[in-house]
């Protein structure tokens, strides 16, 4: 039974690729003849064209997909089951999330590679692009922090995934190397690649990598931020590009497996739990919506296409493939981590550890690995904790140089890692960890504000974007309100604070594009 849902699923997504994602790029008009911001703005830094689409579909797949996409459907079903977990991962990535990351591309592409921020003050007001750049800005030193702290944690609890994690660094610079320097064929240099990673990741599951300090977390998070850094100054084709290509094959080598798994043993859906509105944290609505996060819609995806992608992208008529198709397979996924956790395990792990959690349902779906499985779920995992770090950091530093009028690209990047640094070492993060969702998917919403008001302006069919971005708004102001409830009953008023914060940024920003959008040019 559990191999015909996910035929049906894979079938869902497969057609909201092809229908509506056409549809959509109908709306935007894609022009195959216009020259990109990669070639018109071309400055061996961060505007290189990509070698081909698929080279930037792995760069943009690796960035975008993290650790979002599993640890939010594990916790969504923990919490309120499996079937409105799936309905919202499928309908939600094809008619919000996708939609979401294919026009905030097309958006920066046209507008020069600039970012969601700077286009906001553009096409609704300089104040609310004010308020909205401080407020990536300080999401982004966020999610920096965050992931830093997960990866460097990962590497001392488990130490055999630090080899094949880091090792793909050096692999991956060579990679760059023959395909930009060299002009080597893109096939023989991706096999060359897999090659070396395939042998890294058997030399992992046999050495452990043991910092032999009193406190190896500091040293690895010491080390993350100094590869952070140069990630973030160095051209995106040395090393950001290849390294994201390459490691998106490990993710869908795991897809690959999984879906061996599935189809190859059926499990039964009788044992696991279906359906719950009420949960332990609050109700299936907003909850489940900010818990599901990467897994149906992401905001970070529209930094990641207008802080990176829609530098590289070689043409529009890839901007489909790269925008809309990387969610639906990032939404392919999230599936795959339900089906892990709901299918794949009789009980769930008391440590609700969301990460030993997916690595455990991962062994049982594939069967056939024994023991290994779980090391190759870890690594896959950790793999794209680090491609979210080092693309994060990158982008960070385009928006400290858009915010504070930083010209120096190393005094922009010093400022987030010093920042982002502090705040993960401090360990006061994981207090605002509650409020990351909901935060994650504001940006979301005010994303496809910004877009609604780009196609108002352009007389192009706004509704595309509108209707997404209302439900979005609606989705996270319920859930702030809920957590302002909590965070005042419990006394915590550093979040109550924070949250009251996060209200005013999006309501403020509603209220402008009302406006400026639709009250002063007459929208009907």
């Amino acid at each position: 039974m559990s191999a015909v849902i996910f035929f049906l699923v894979l079938l869902v997504l497969l057609g909201g690729y092809f229908i509506y994602g056409r549809l959509v790029s109908n709306v935007l008009g894609i022009d195959y003849q216009r020259k990109t911001p990669a070639f018109s703005k071309k400055d061996g830094l961060d505007y290189i064209p990509a070698k081909n689409w698929l080279v930037l579909f792995g760069h943009h797949f690796a960035s975008i997909a993290g650790a979002g996409p599993i640890v939010g459907p594990v916790f969504a079903y923990i919490y309120w089951g499996w079937i409105g977990v799936l309905i919202w991962i499928v309908f939600g990535s094809i008619f919000l999330g996708a939609v979401h990351d294919f026009v905030s591309l097309f958006i920066s592409v046209r507008e020069d590679g600039l970012s969601i921020g700077r286009i906001s003050q553009k096409y609704i007001s300089r104040p609310a692009g004010i308020v909205f750049l401080i407020f990536l800005w300080c999401a982004l030193i966020l999610v920096i922090a965050v992931f830093a702290n997960a990866s460097a944690k990962s590497f001392v609890n488990e130490p055999e995934v630090v080899l094949p994690s880091l090792g793909i660094i050096p692999i991956a610079m060579l990679i760059g190397f023959f395909i930009y320097r060299l002009k080597k064929s893109v096939v023989l240099s991706t096999f060359f690649g897999l090659a070396c990673l395939s042998a890294l990741i058997y030399l992992g599951a046999k050495v452990a990598i043991i910092l032999p300090v009193a406190d190896p977390y500091l040293i690895w998070v010491l080390i993350l931020f100094i590869y952070a850094f140069f990630a973030s100054i160095i051209p995106v084709d040395i090393l950001l590009q290849p390294r994201d290509y390459i490691s998106s094959f490990l993710l869908l080598f795991g897809l690959a497996i999984s879906f061996l798994g599935i189809f190859a043993k059926p499990l039964p859906v009788g044992t696991a739990q279906f359906f719950k509105f009420n949960s332990e944290i609050g109700p299936m609505f907003p909850l489940m919506f900010i818990t599901v996060a990467c897994g149906a819609i992401s905001g970070f995806h529209s930094l990641v296409a207008s802080g990176t992608s829609s530098k590289q992208l070689p043409n529009e008529a890839d901007a489909k493939k790269i925008g809309y198709g990387s969610m639906i397979v990032e939404a392919v996924l999230s599936a795959v981590a339900l089906f892990c956790v709901a299918f794949g395990l009789k009980n769930i792990p008391v440590t609700r550890n969301p990460v030993e959690i997916f690595a455990q349902g991962f062994g049982q779906i594939v069967f056939f690995l024994g023991d290994y499985a779980k090391f190759i779920a870890l690594v896959i995992l950790n793999a794209f904790i680090l491609t979210t770090l080092d693309t994060a950091t990158r982008i960070t530093r385009f928006l400290t140089q858009e915010l504070f009028n930083v010209d120096n690209k190393y005094l922009a990047t010093l400022l987030v890692i010093v920042v982002a640094g502090a705040f993960c070492l401090s360990g006061t993060f994981e207090t605002l960890w509650p409020m990351f969702g909901a935060s994650n998917q504001l940006v979301a919403g005010l994303a496809l504000v910004v877009a609604t008001a780009y196609l108002i302006d352009k007389k192009k069919n706004y509704k595309i974007t509108l209707f997404p971005a209302l439900i979005m708004f609606i989705i996270t102001i319920t859930a702030l309100a809920l957590m302002l409830r909590d965070f005042f009953q419990a006394g915590n008023y550093l979040n109550l604070a924070l949250t009251v914060v996060l209200i005013f940024l999006g309501v403020f920003i509603l209220v402008e594009f009302v406006r400026t959008s639709l009250i002063k040019k007459r929208i009907r």
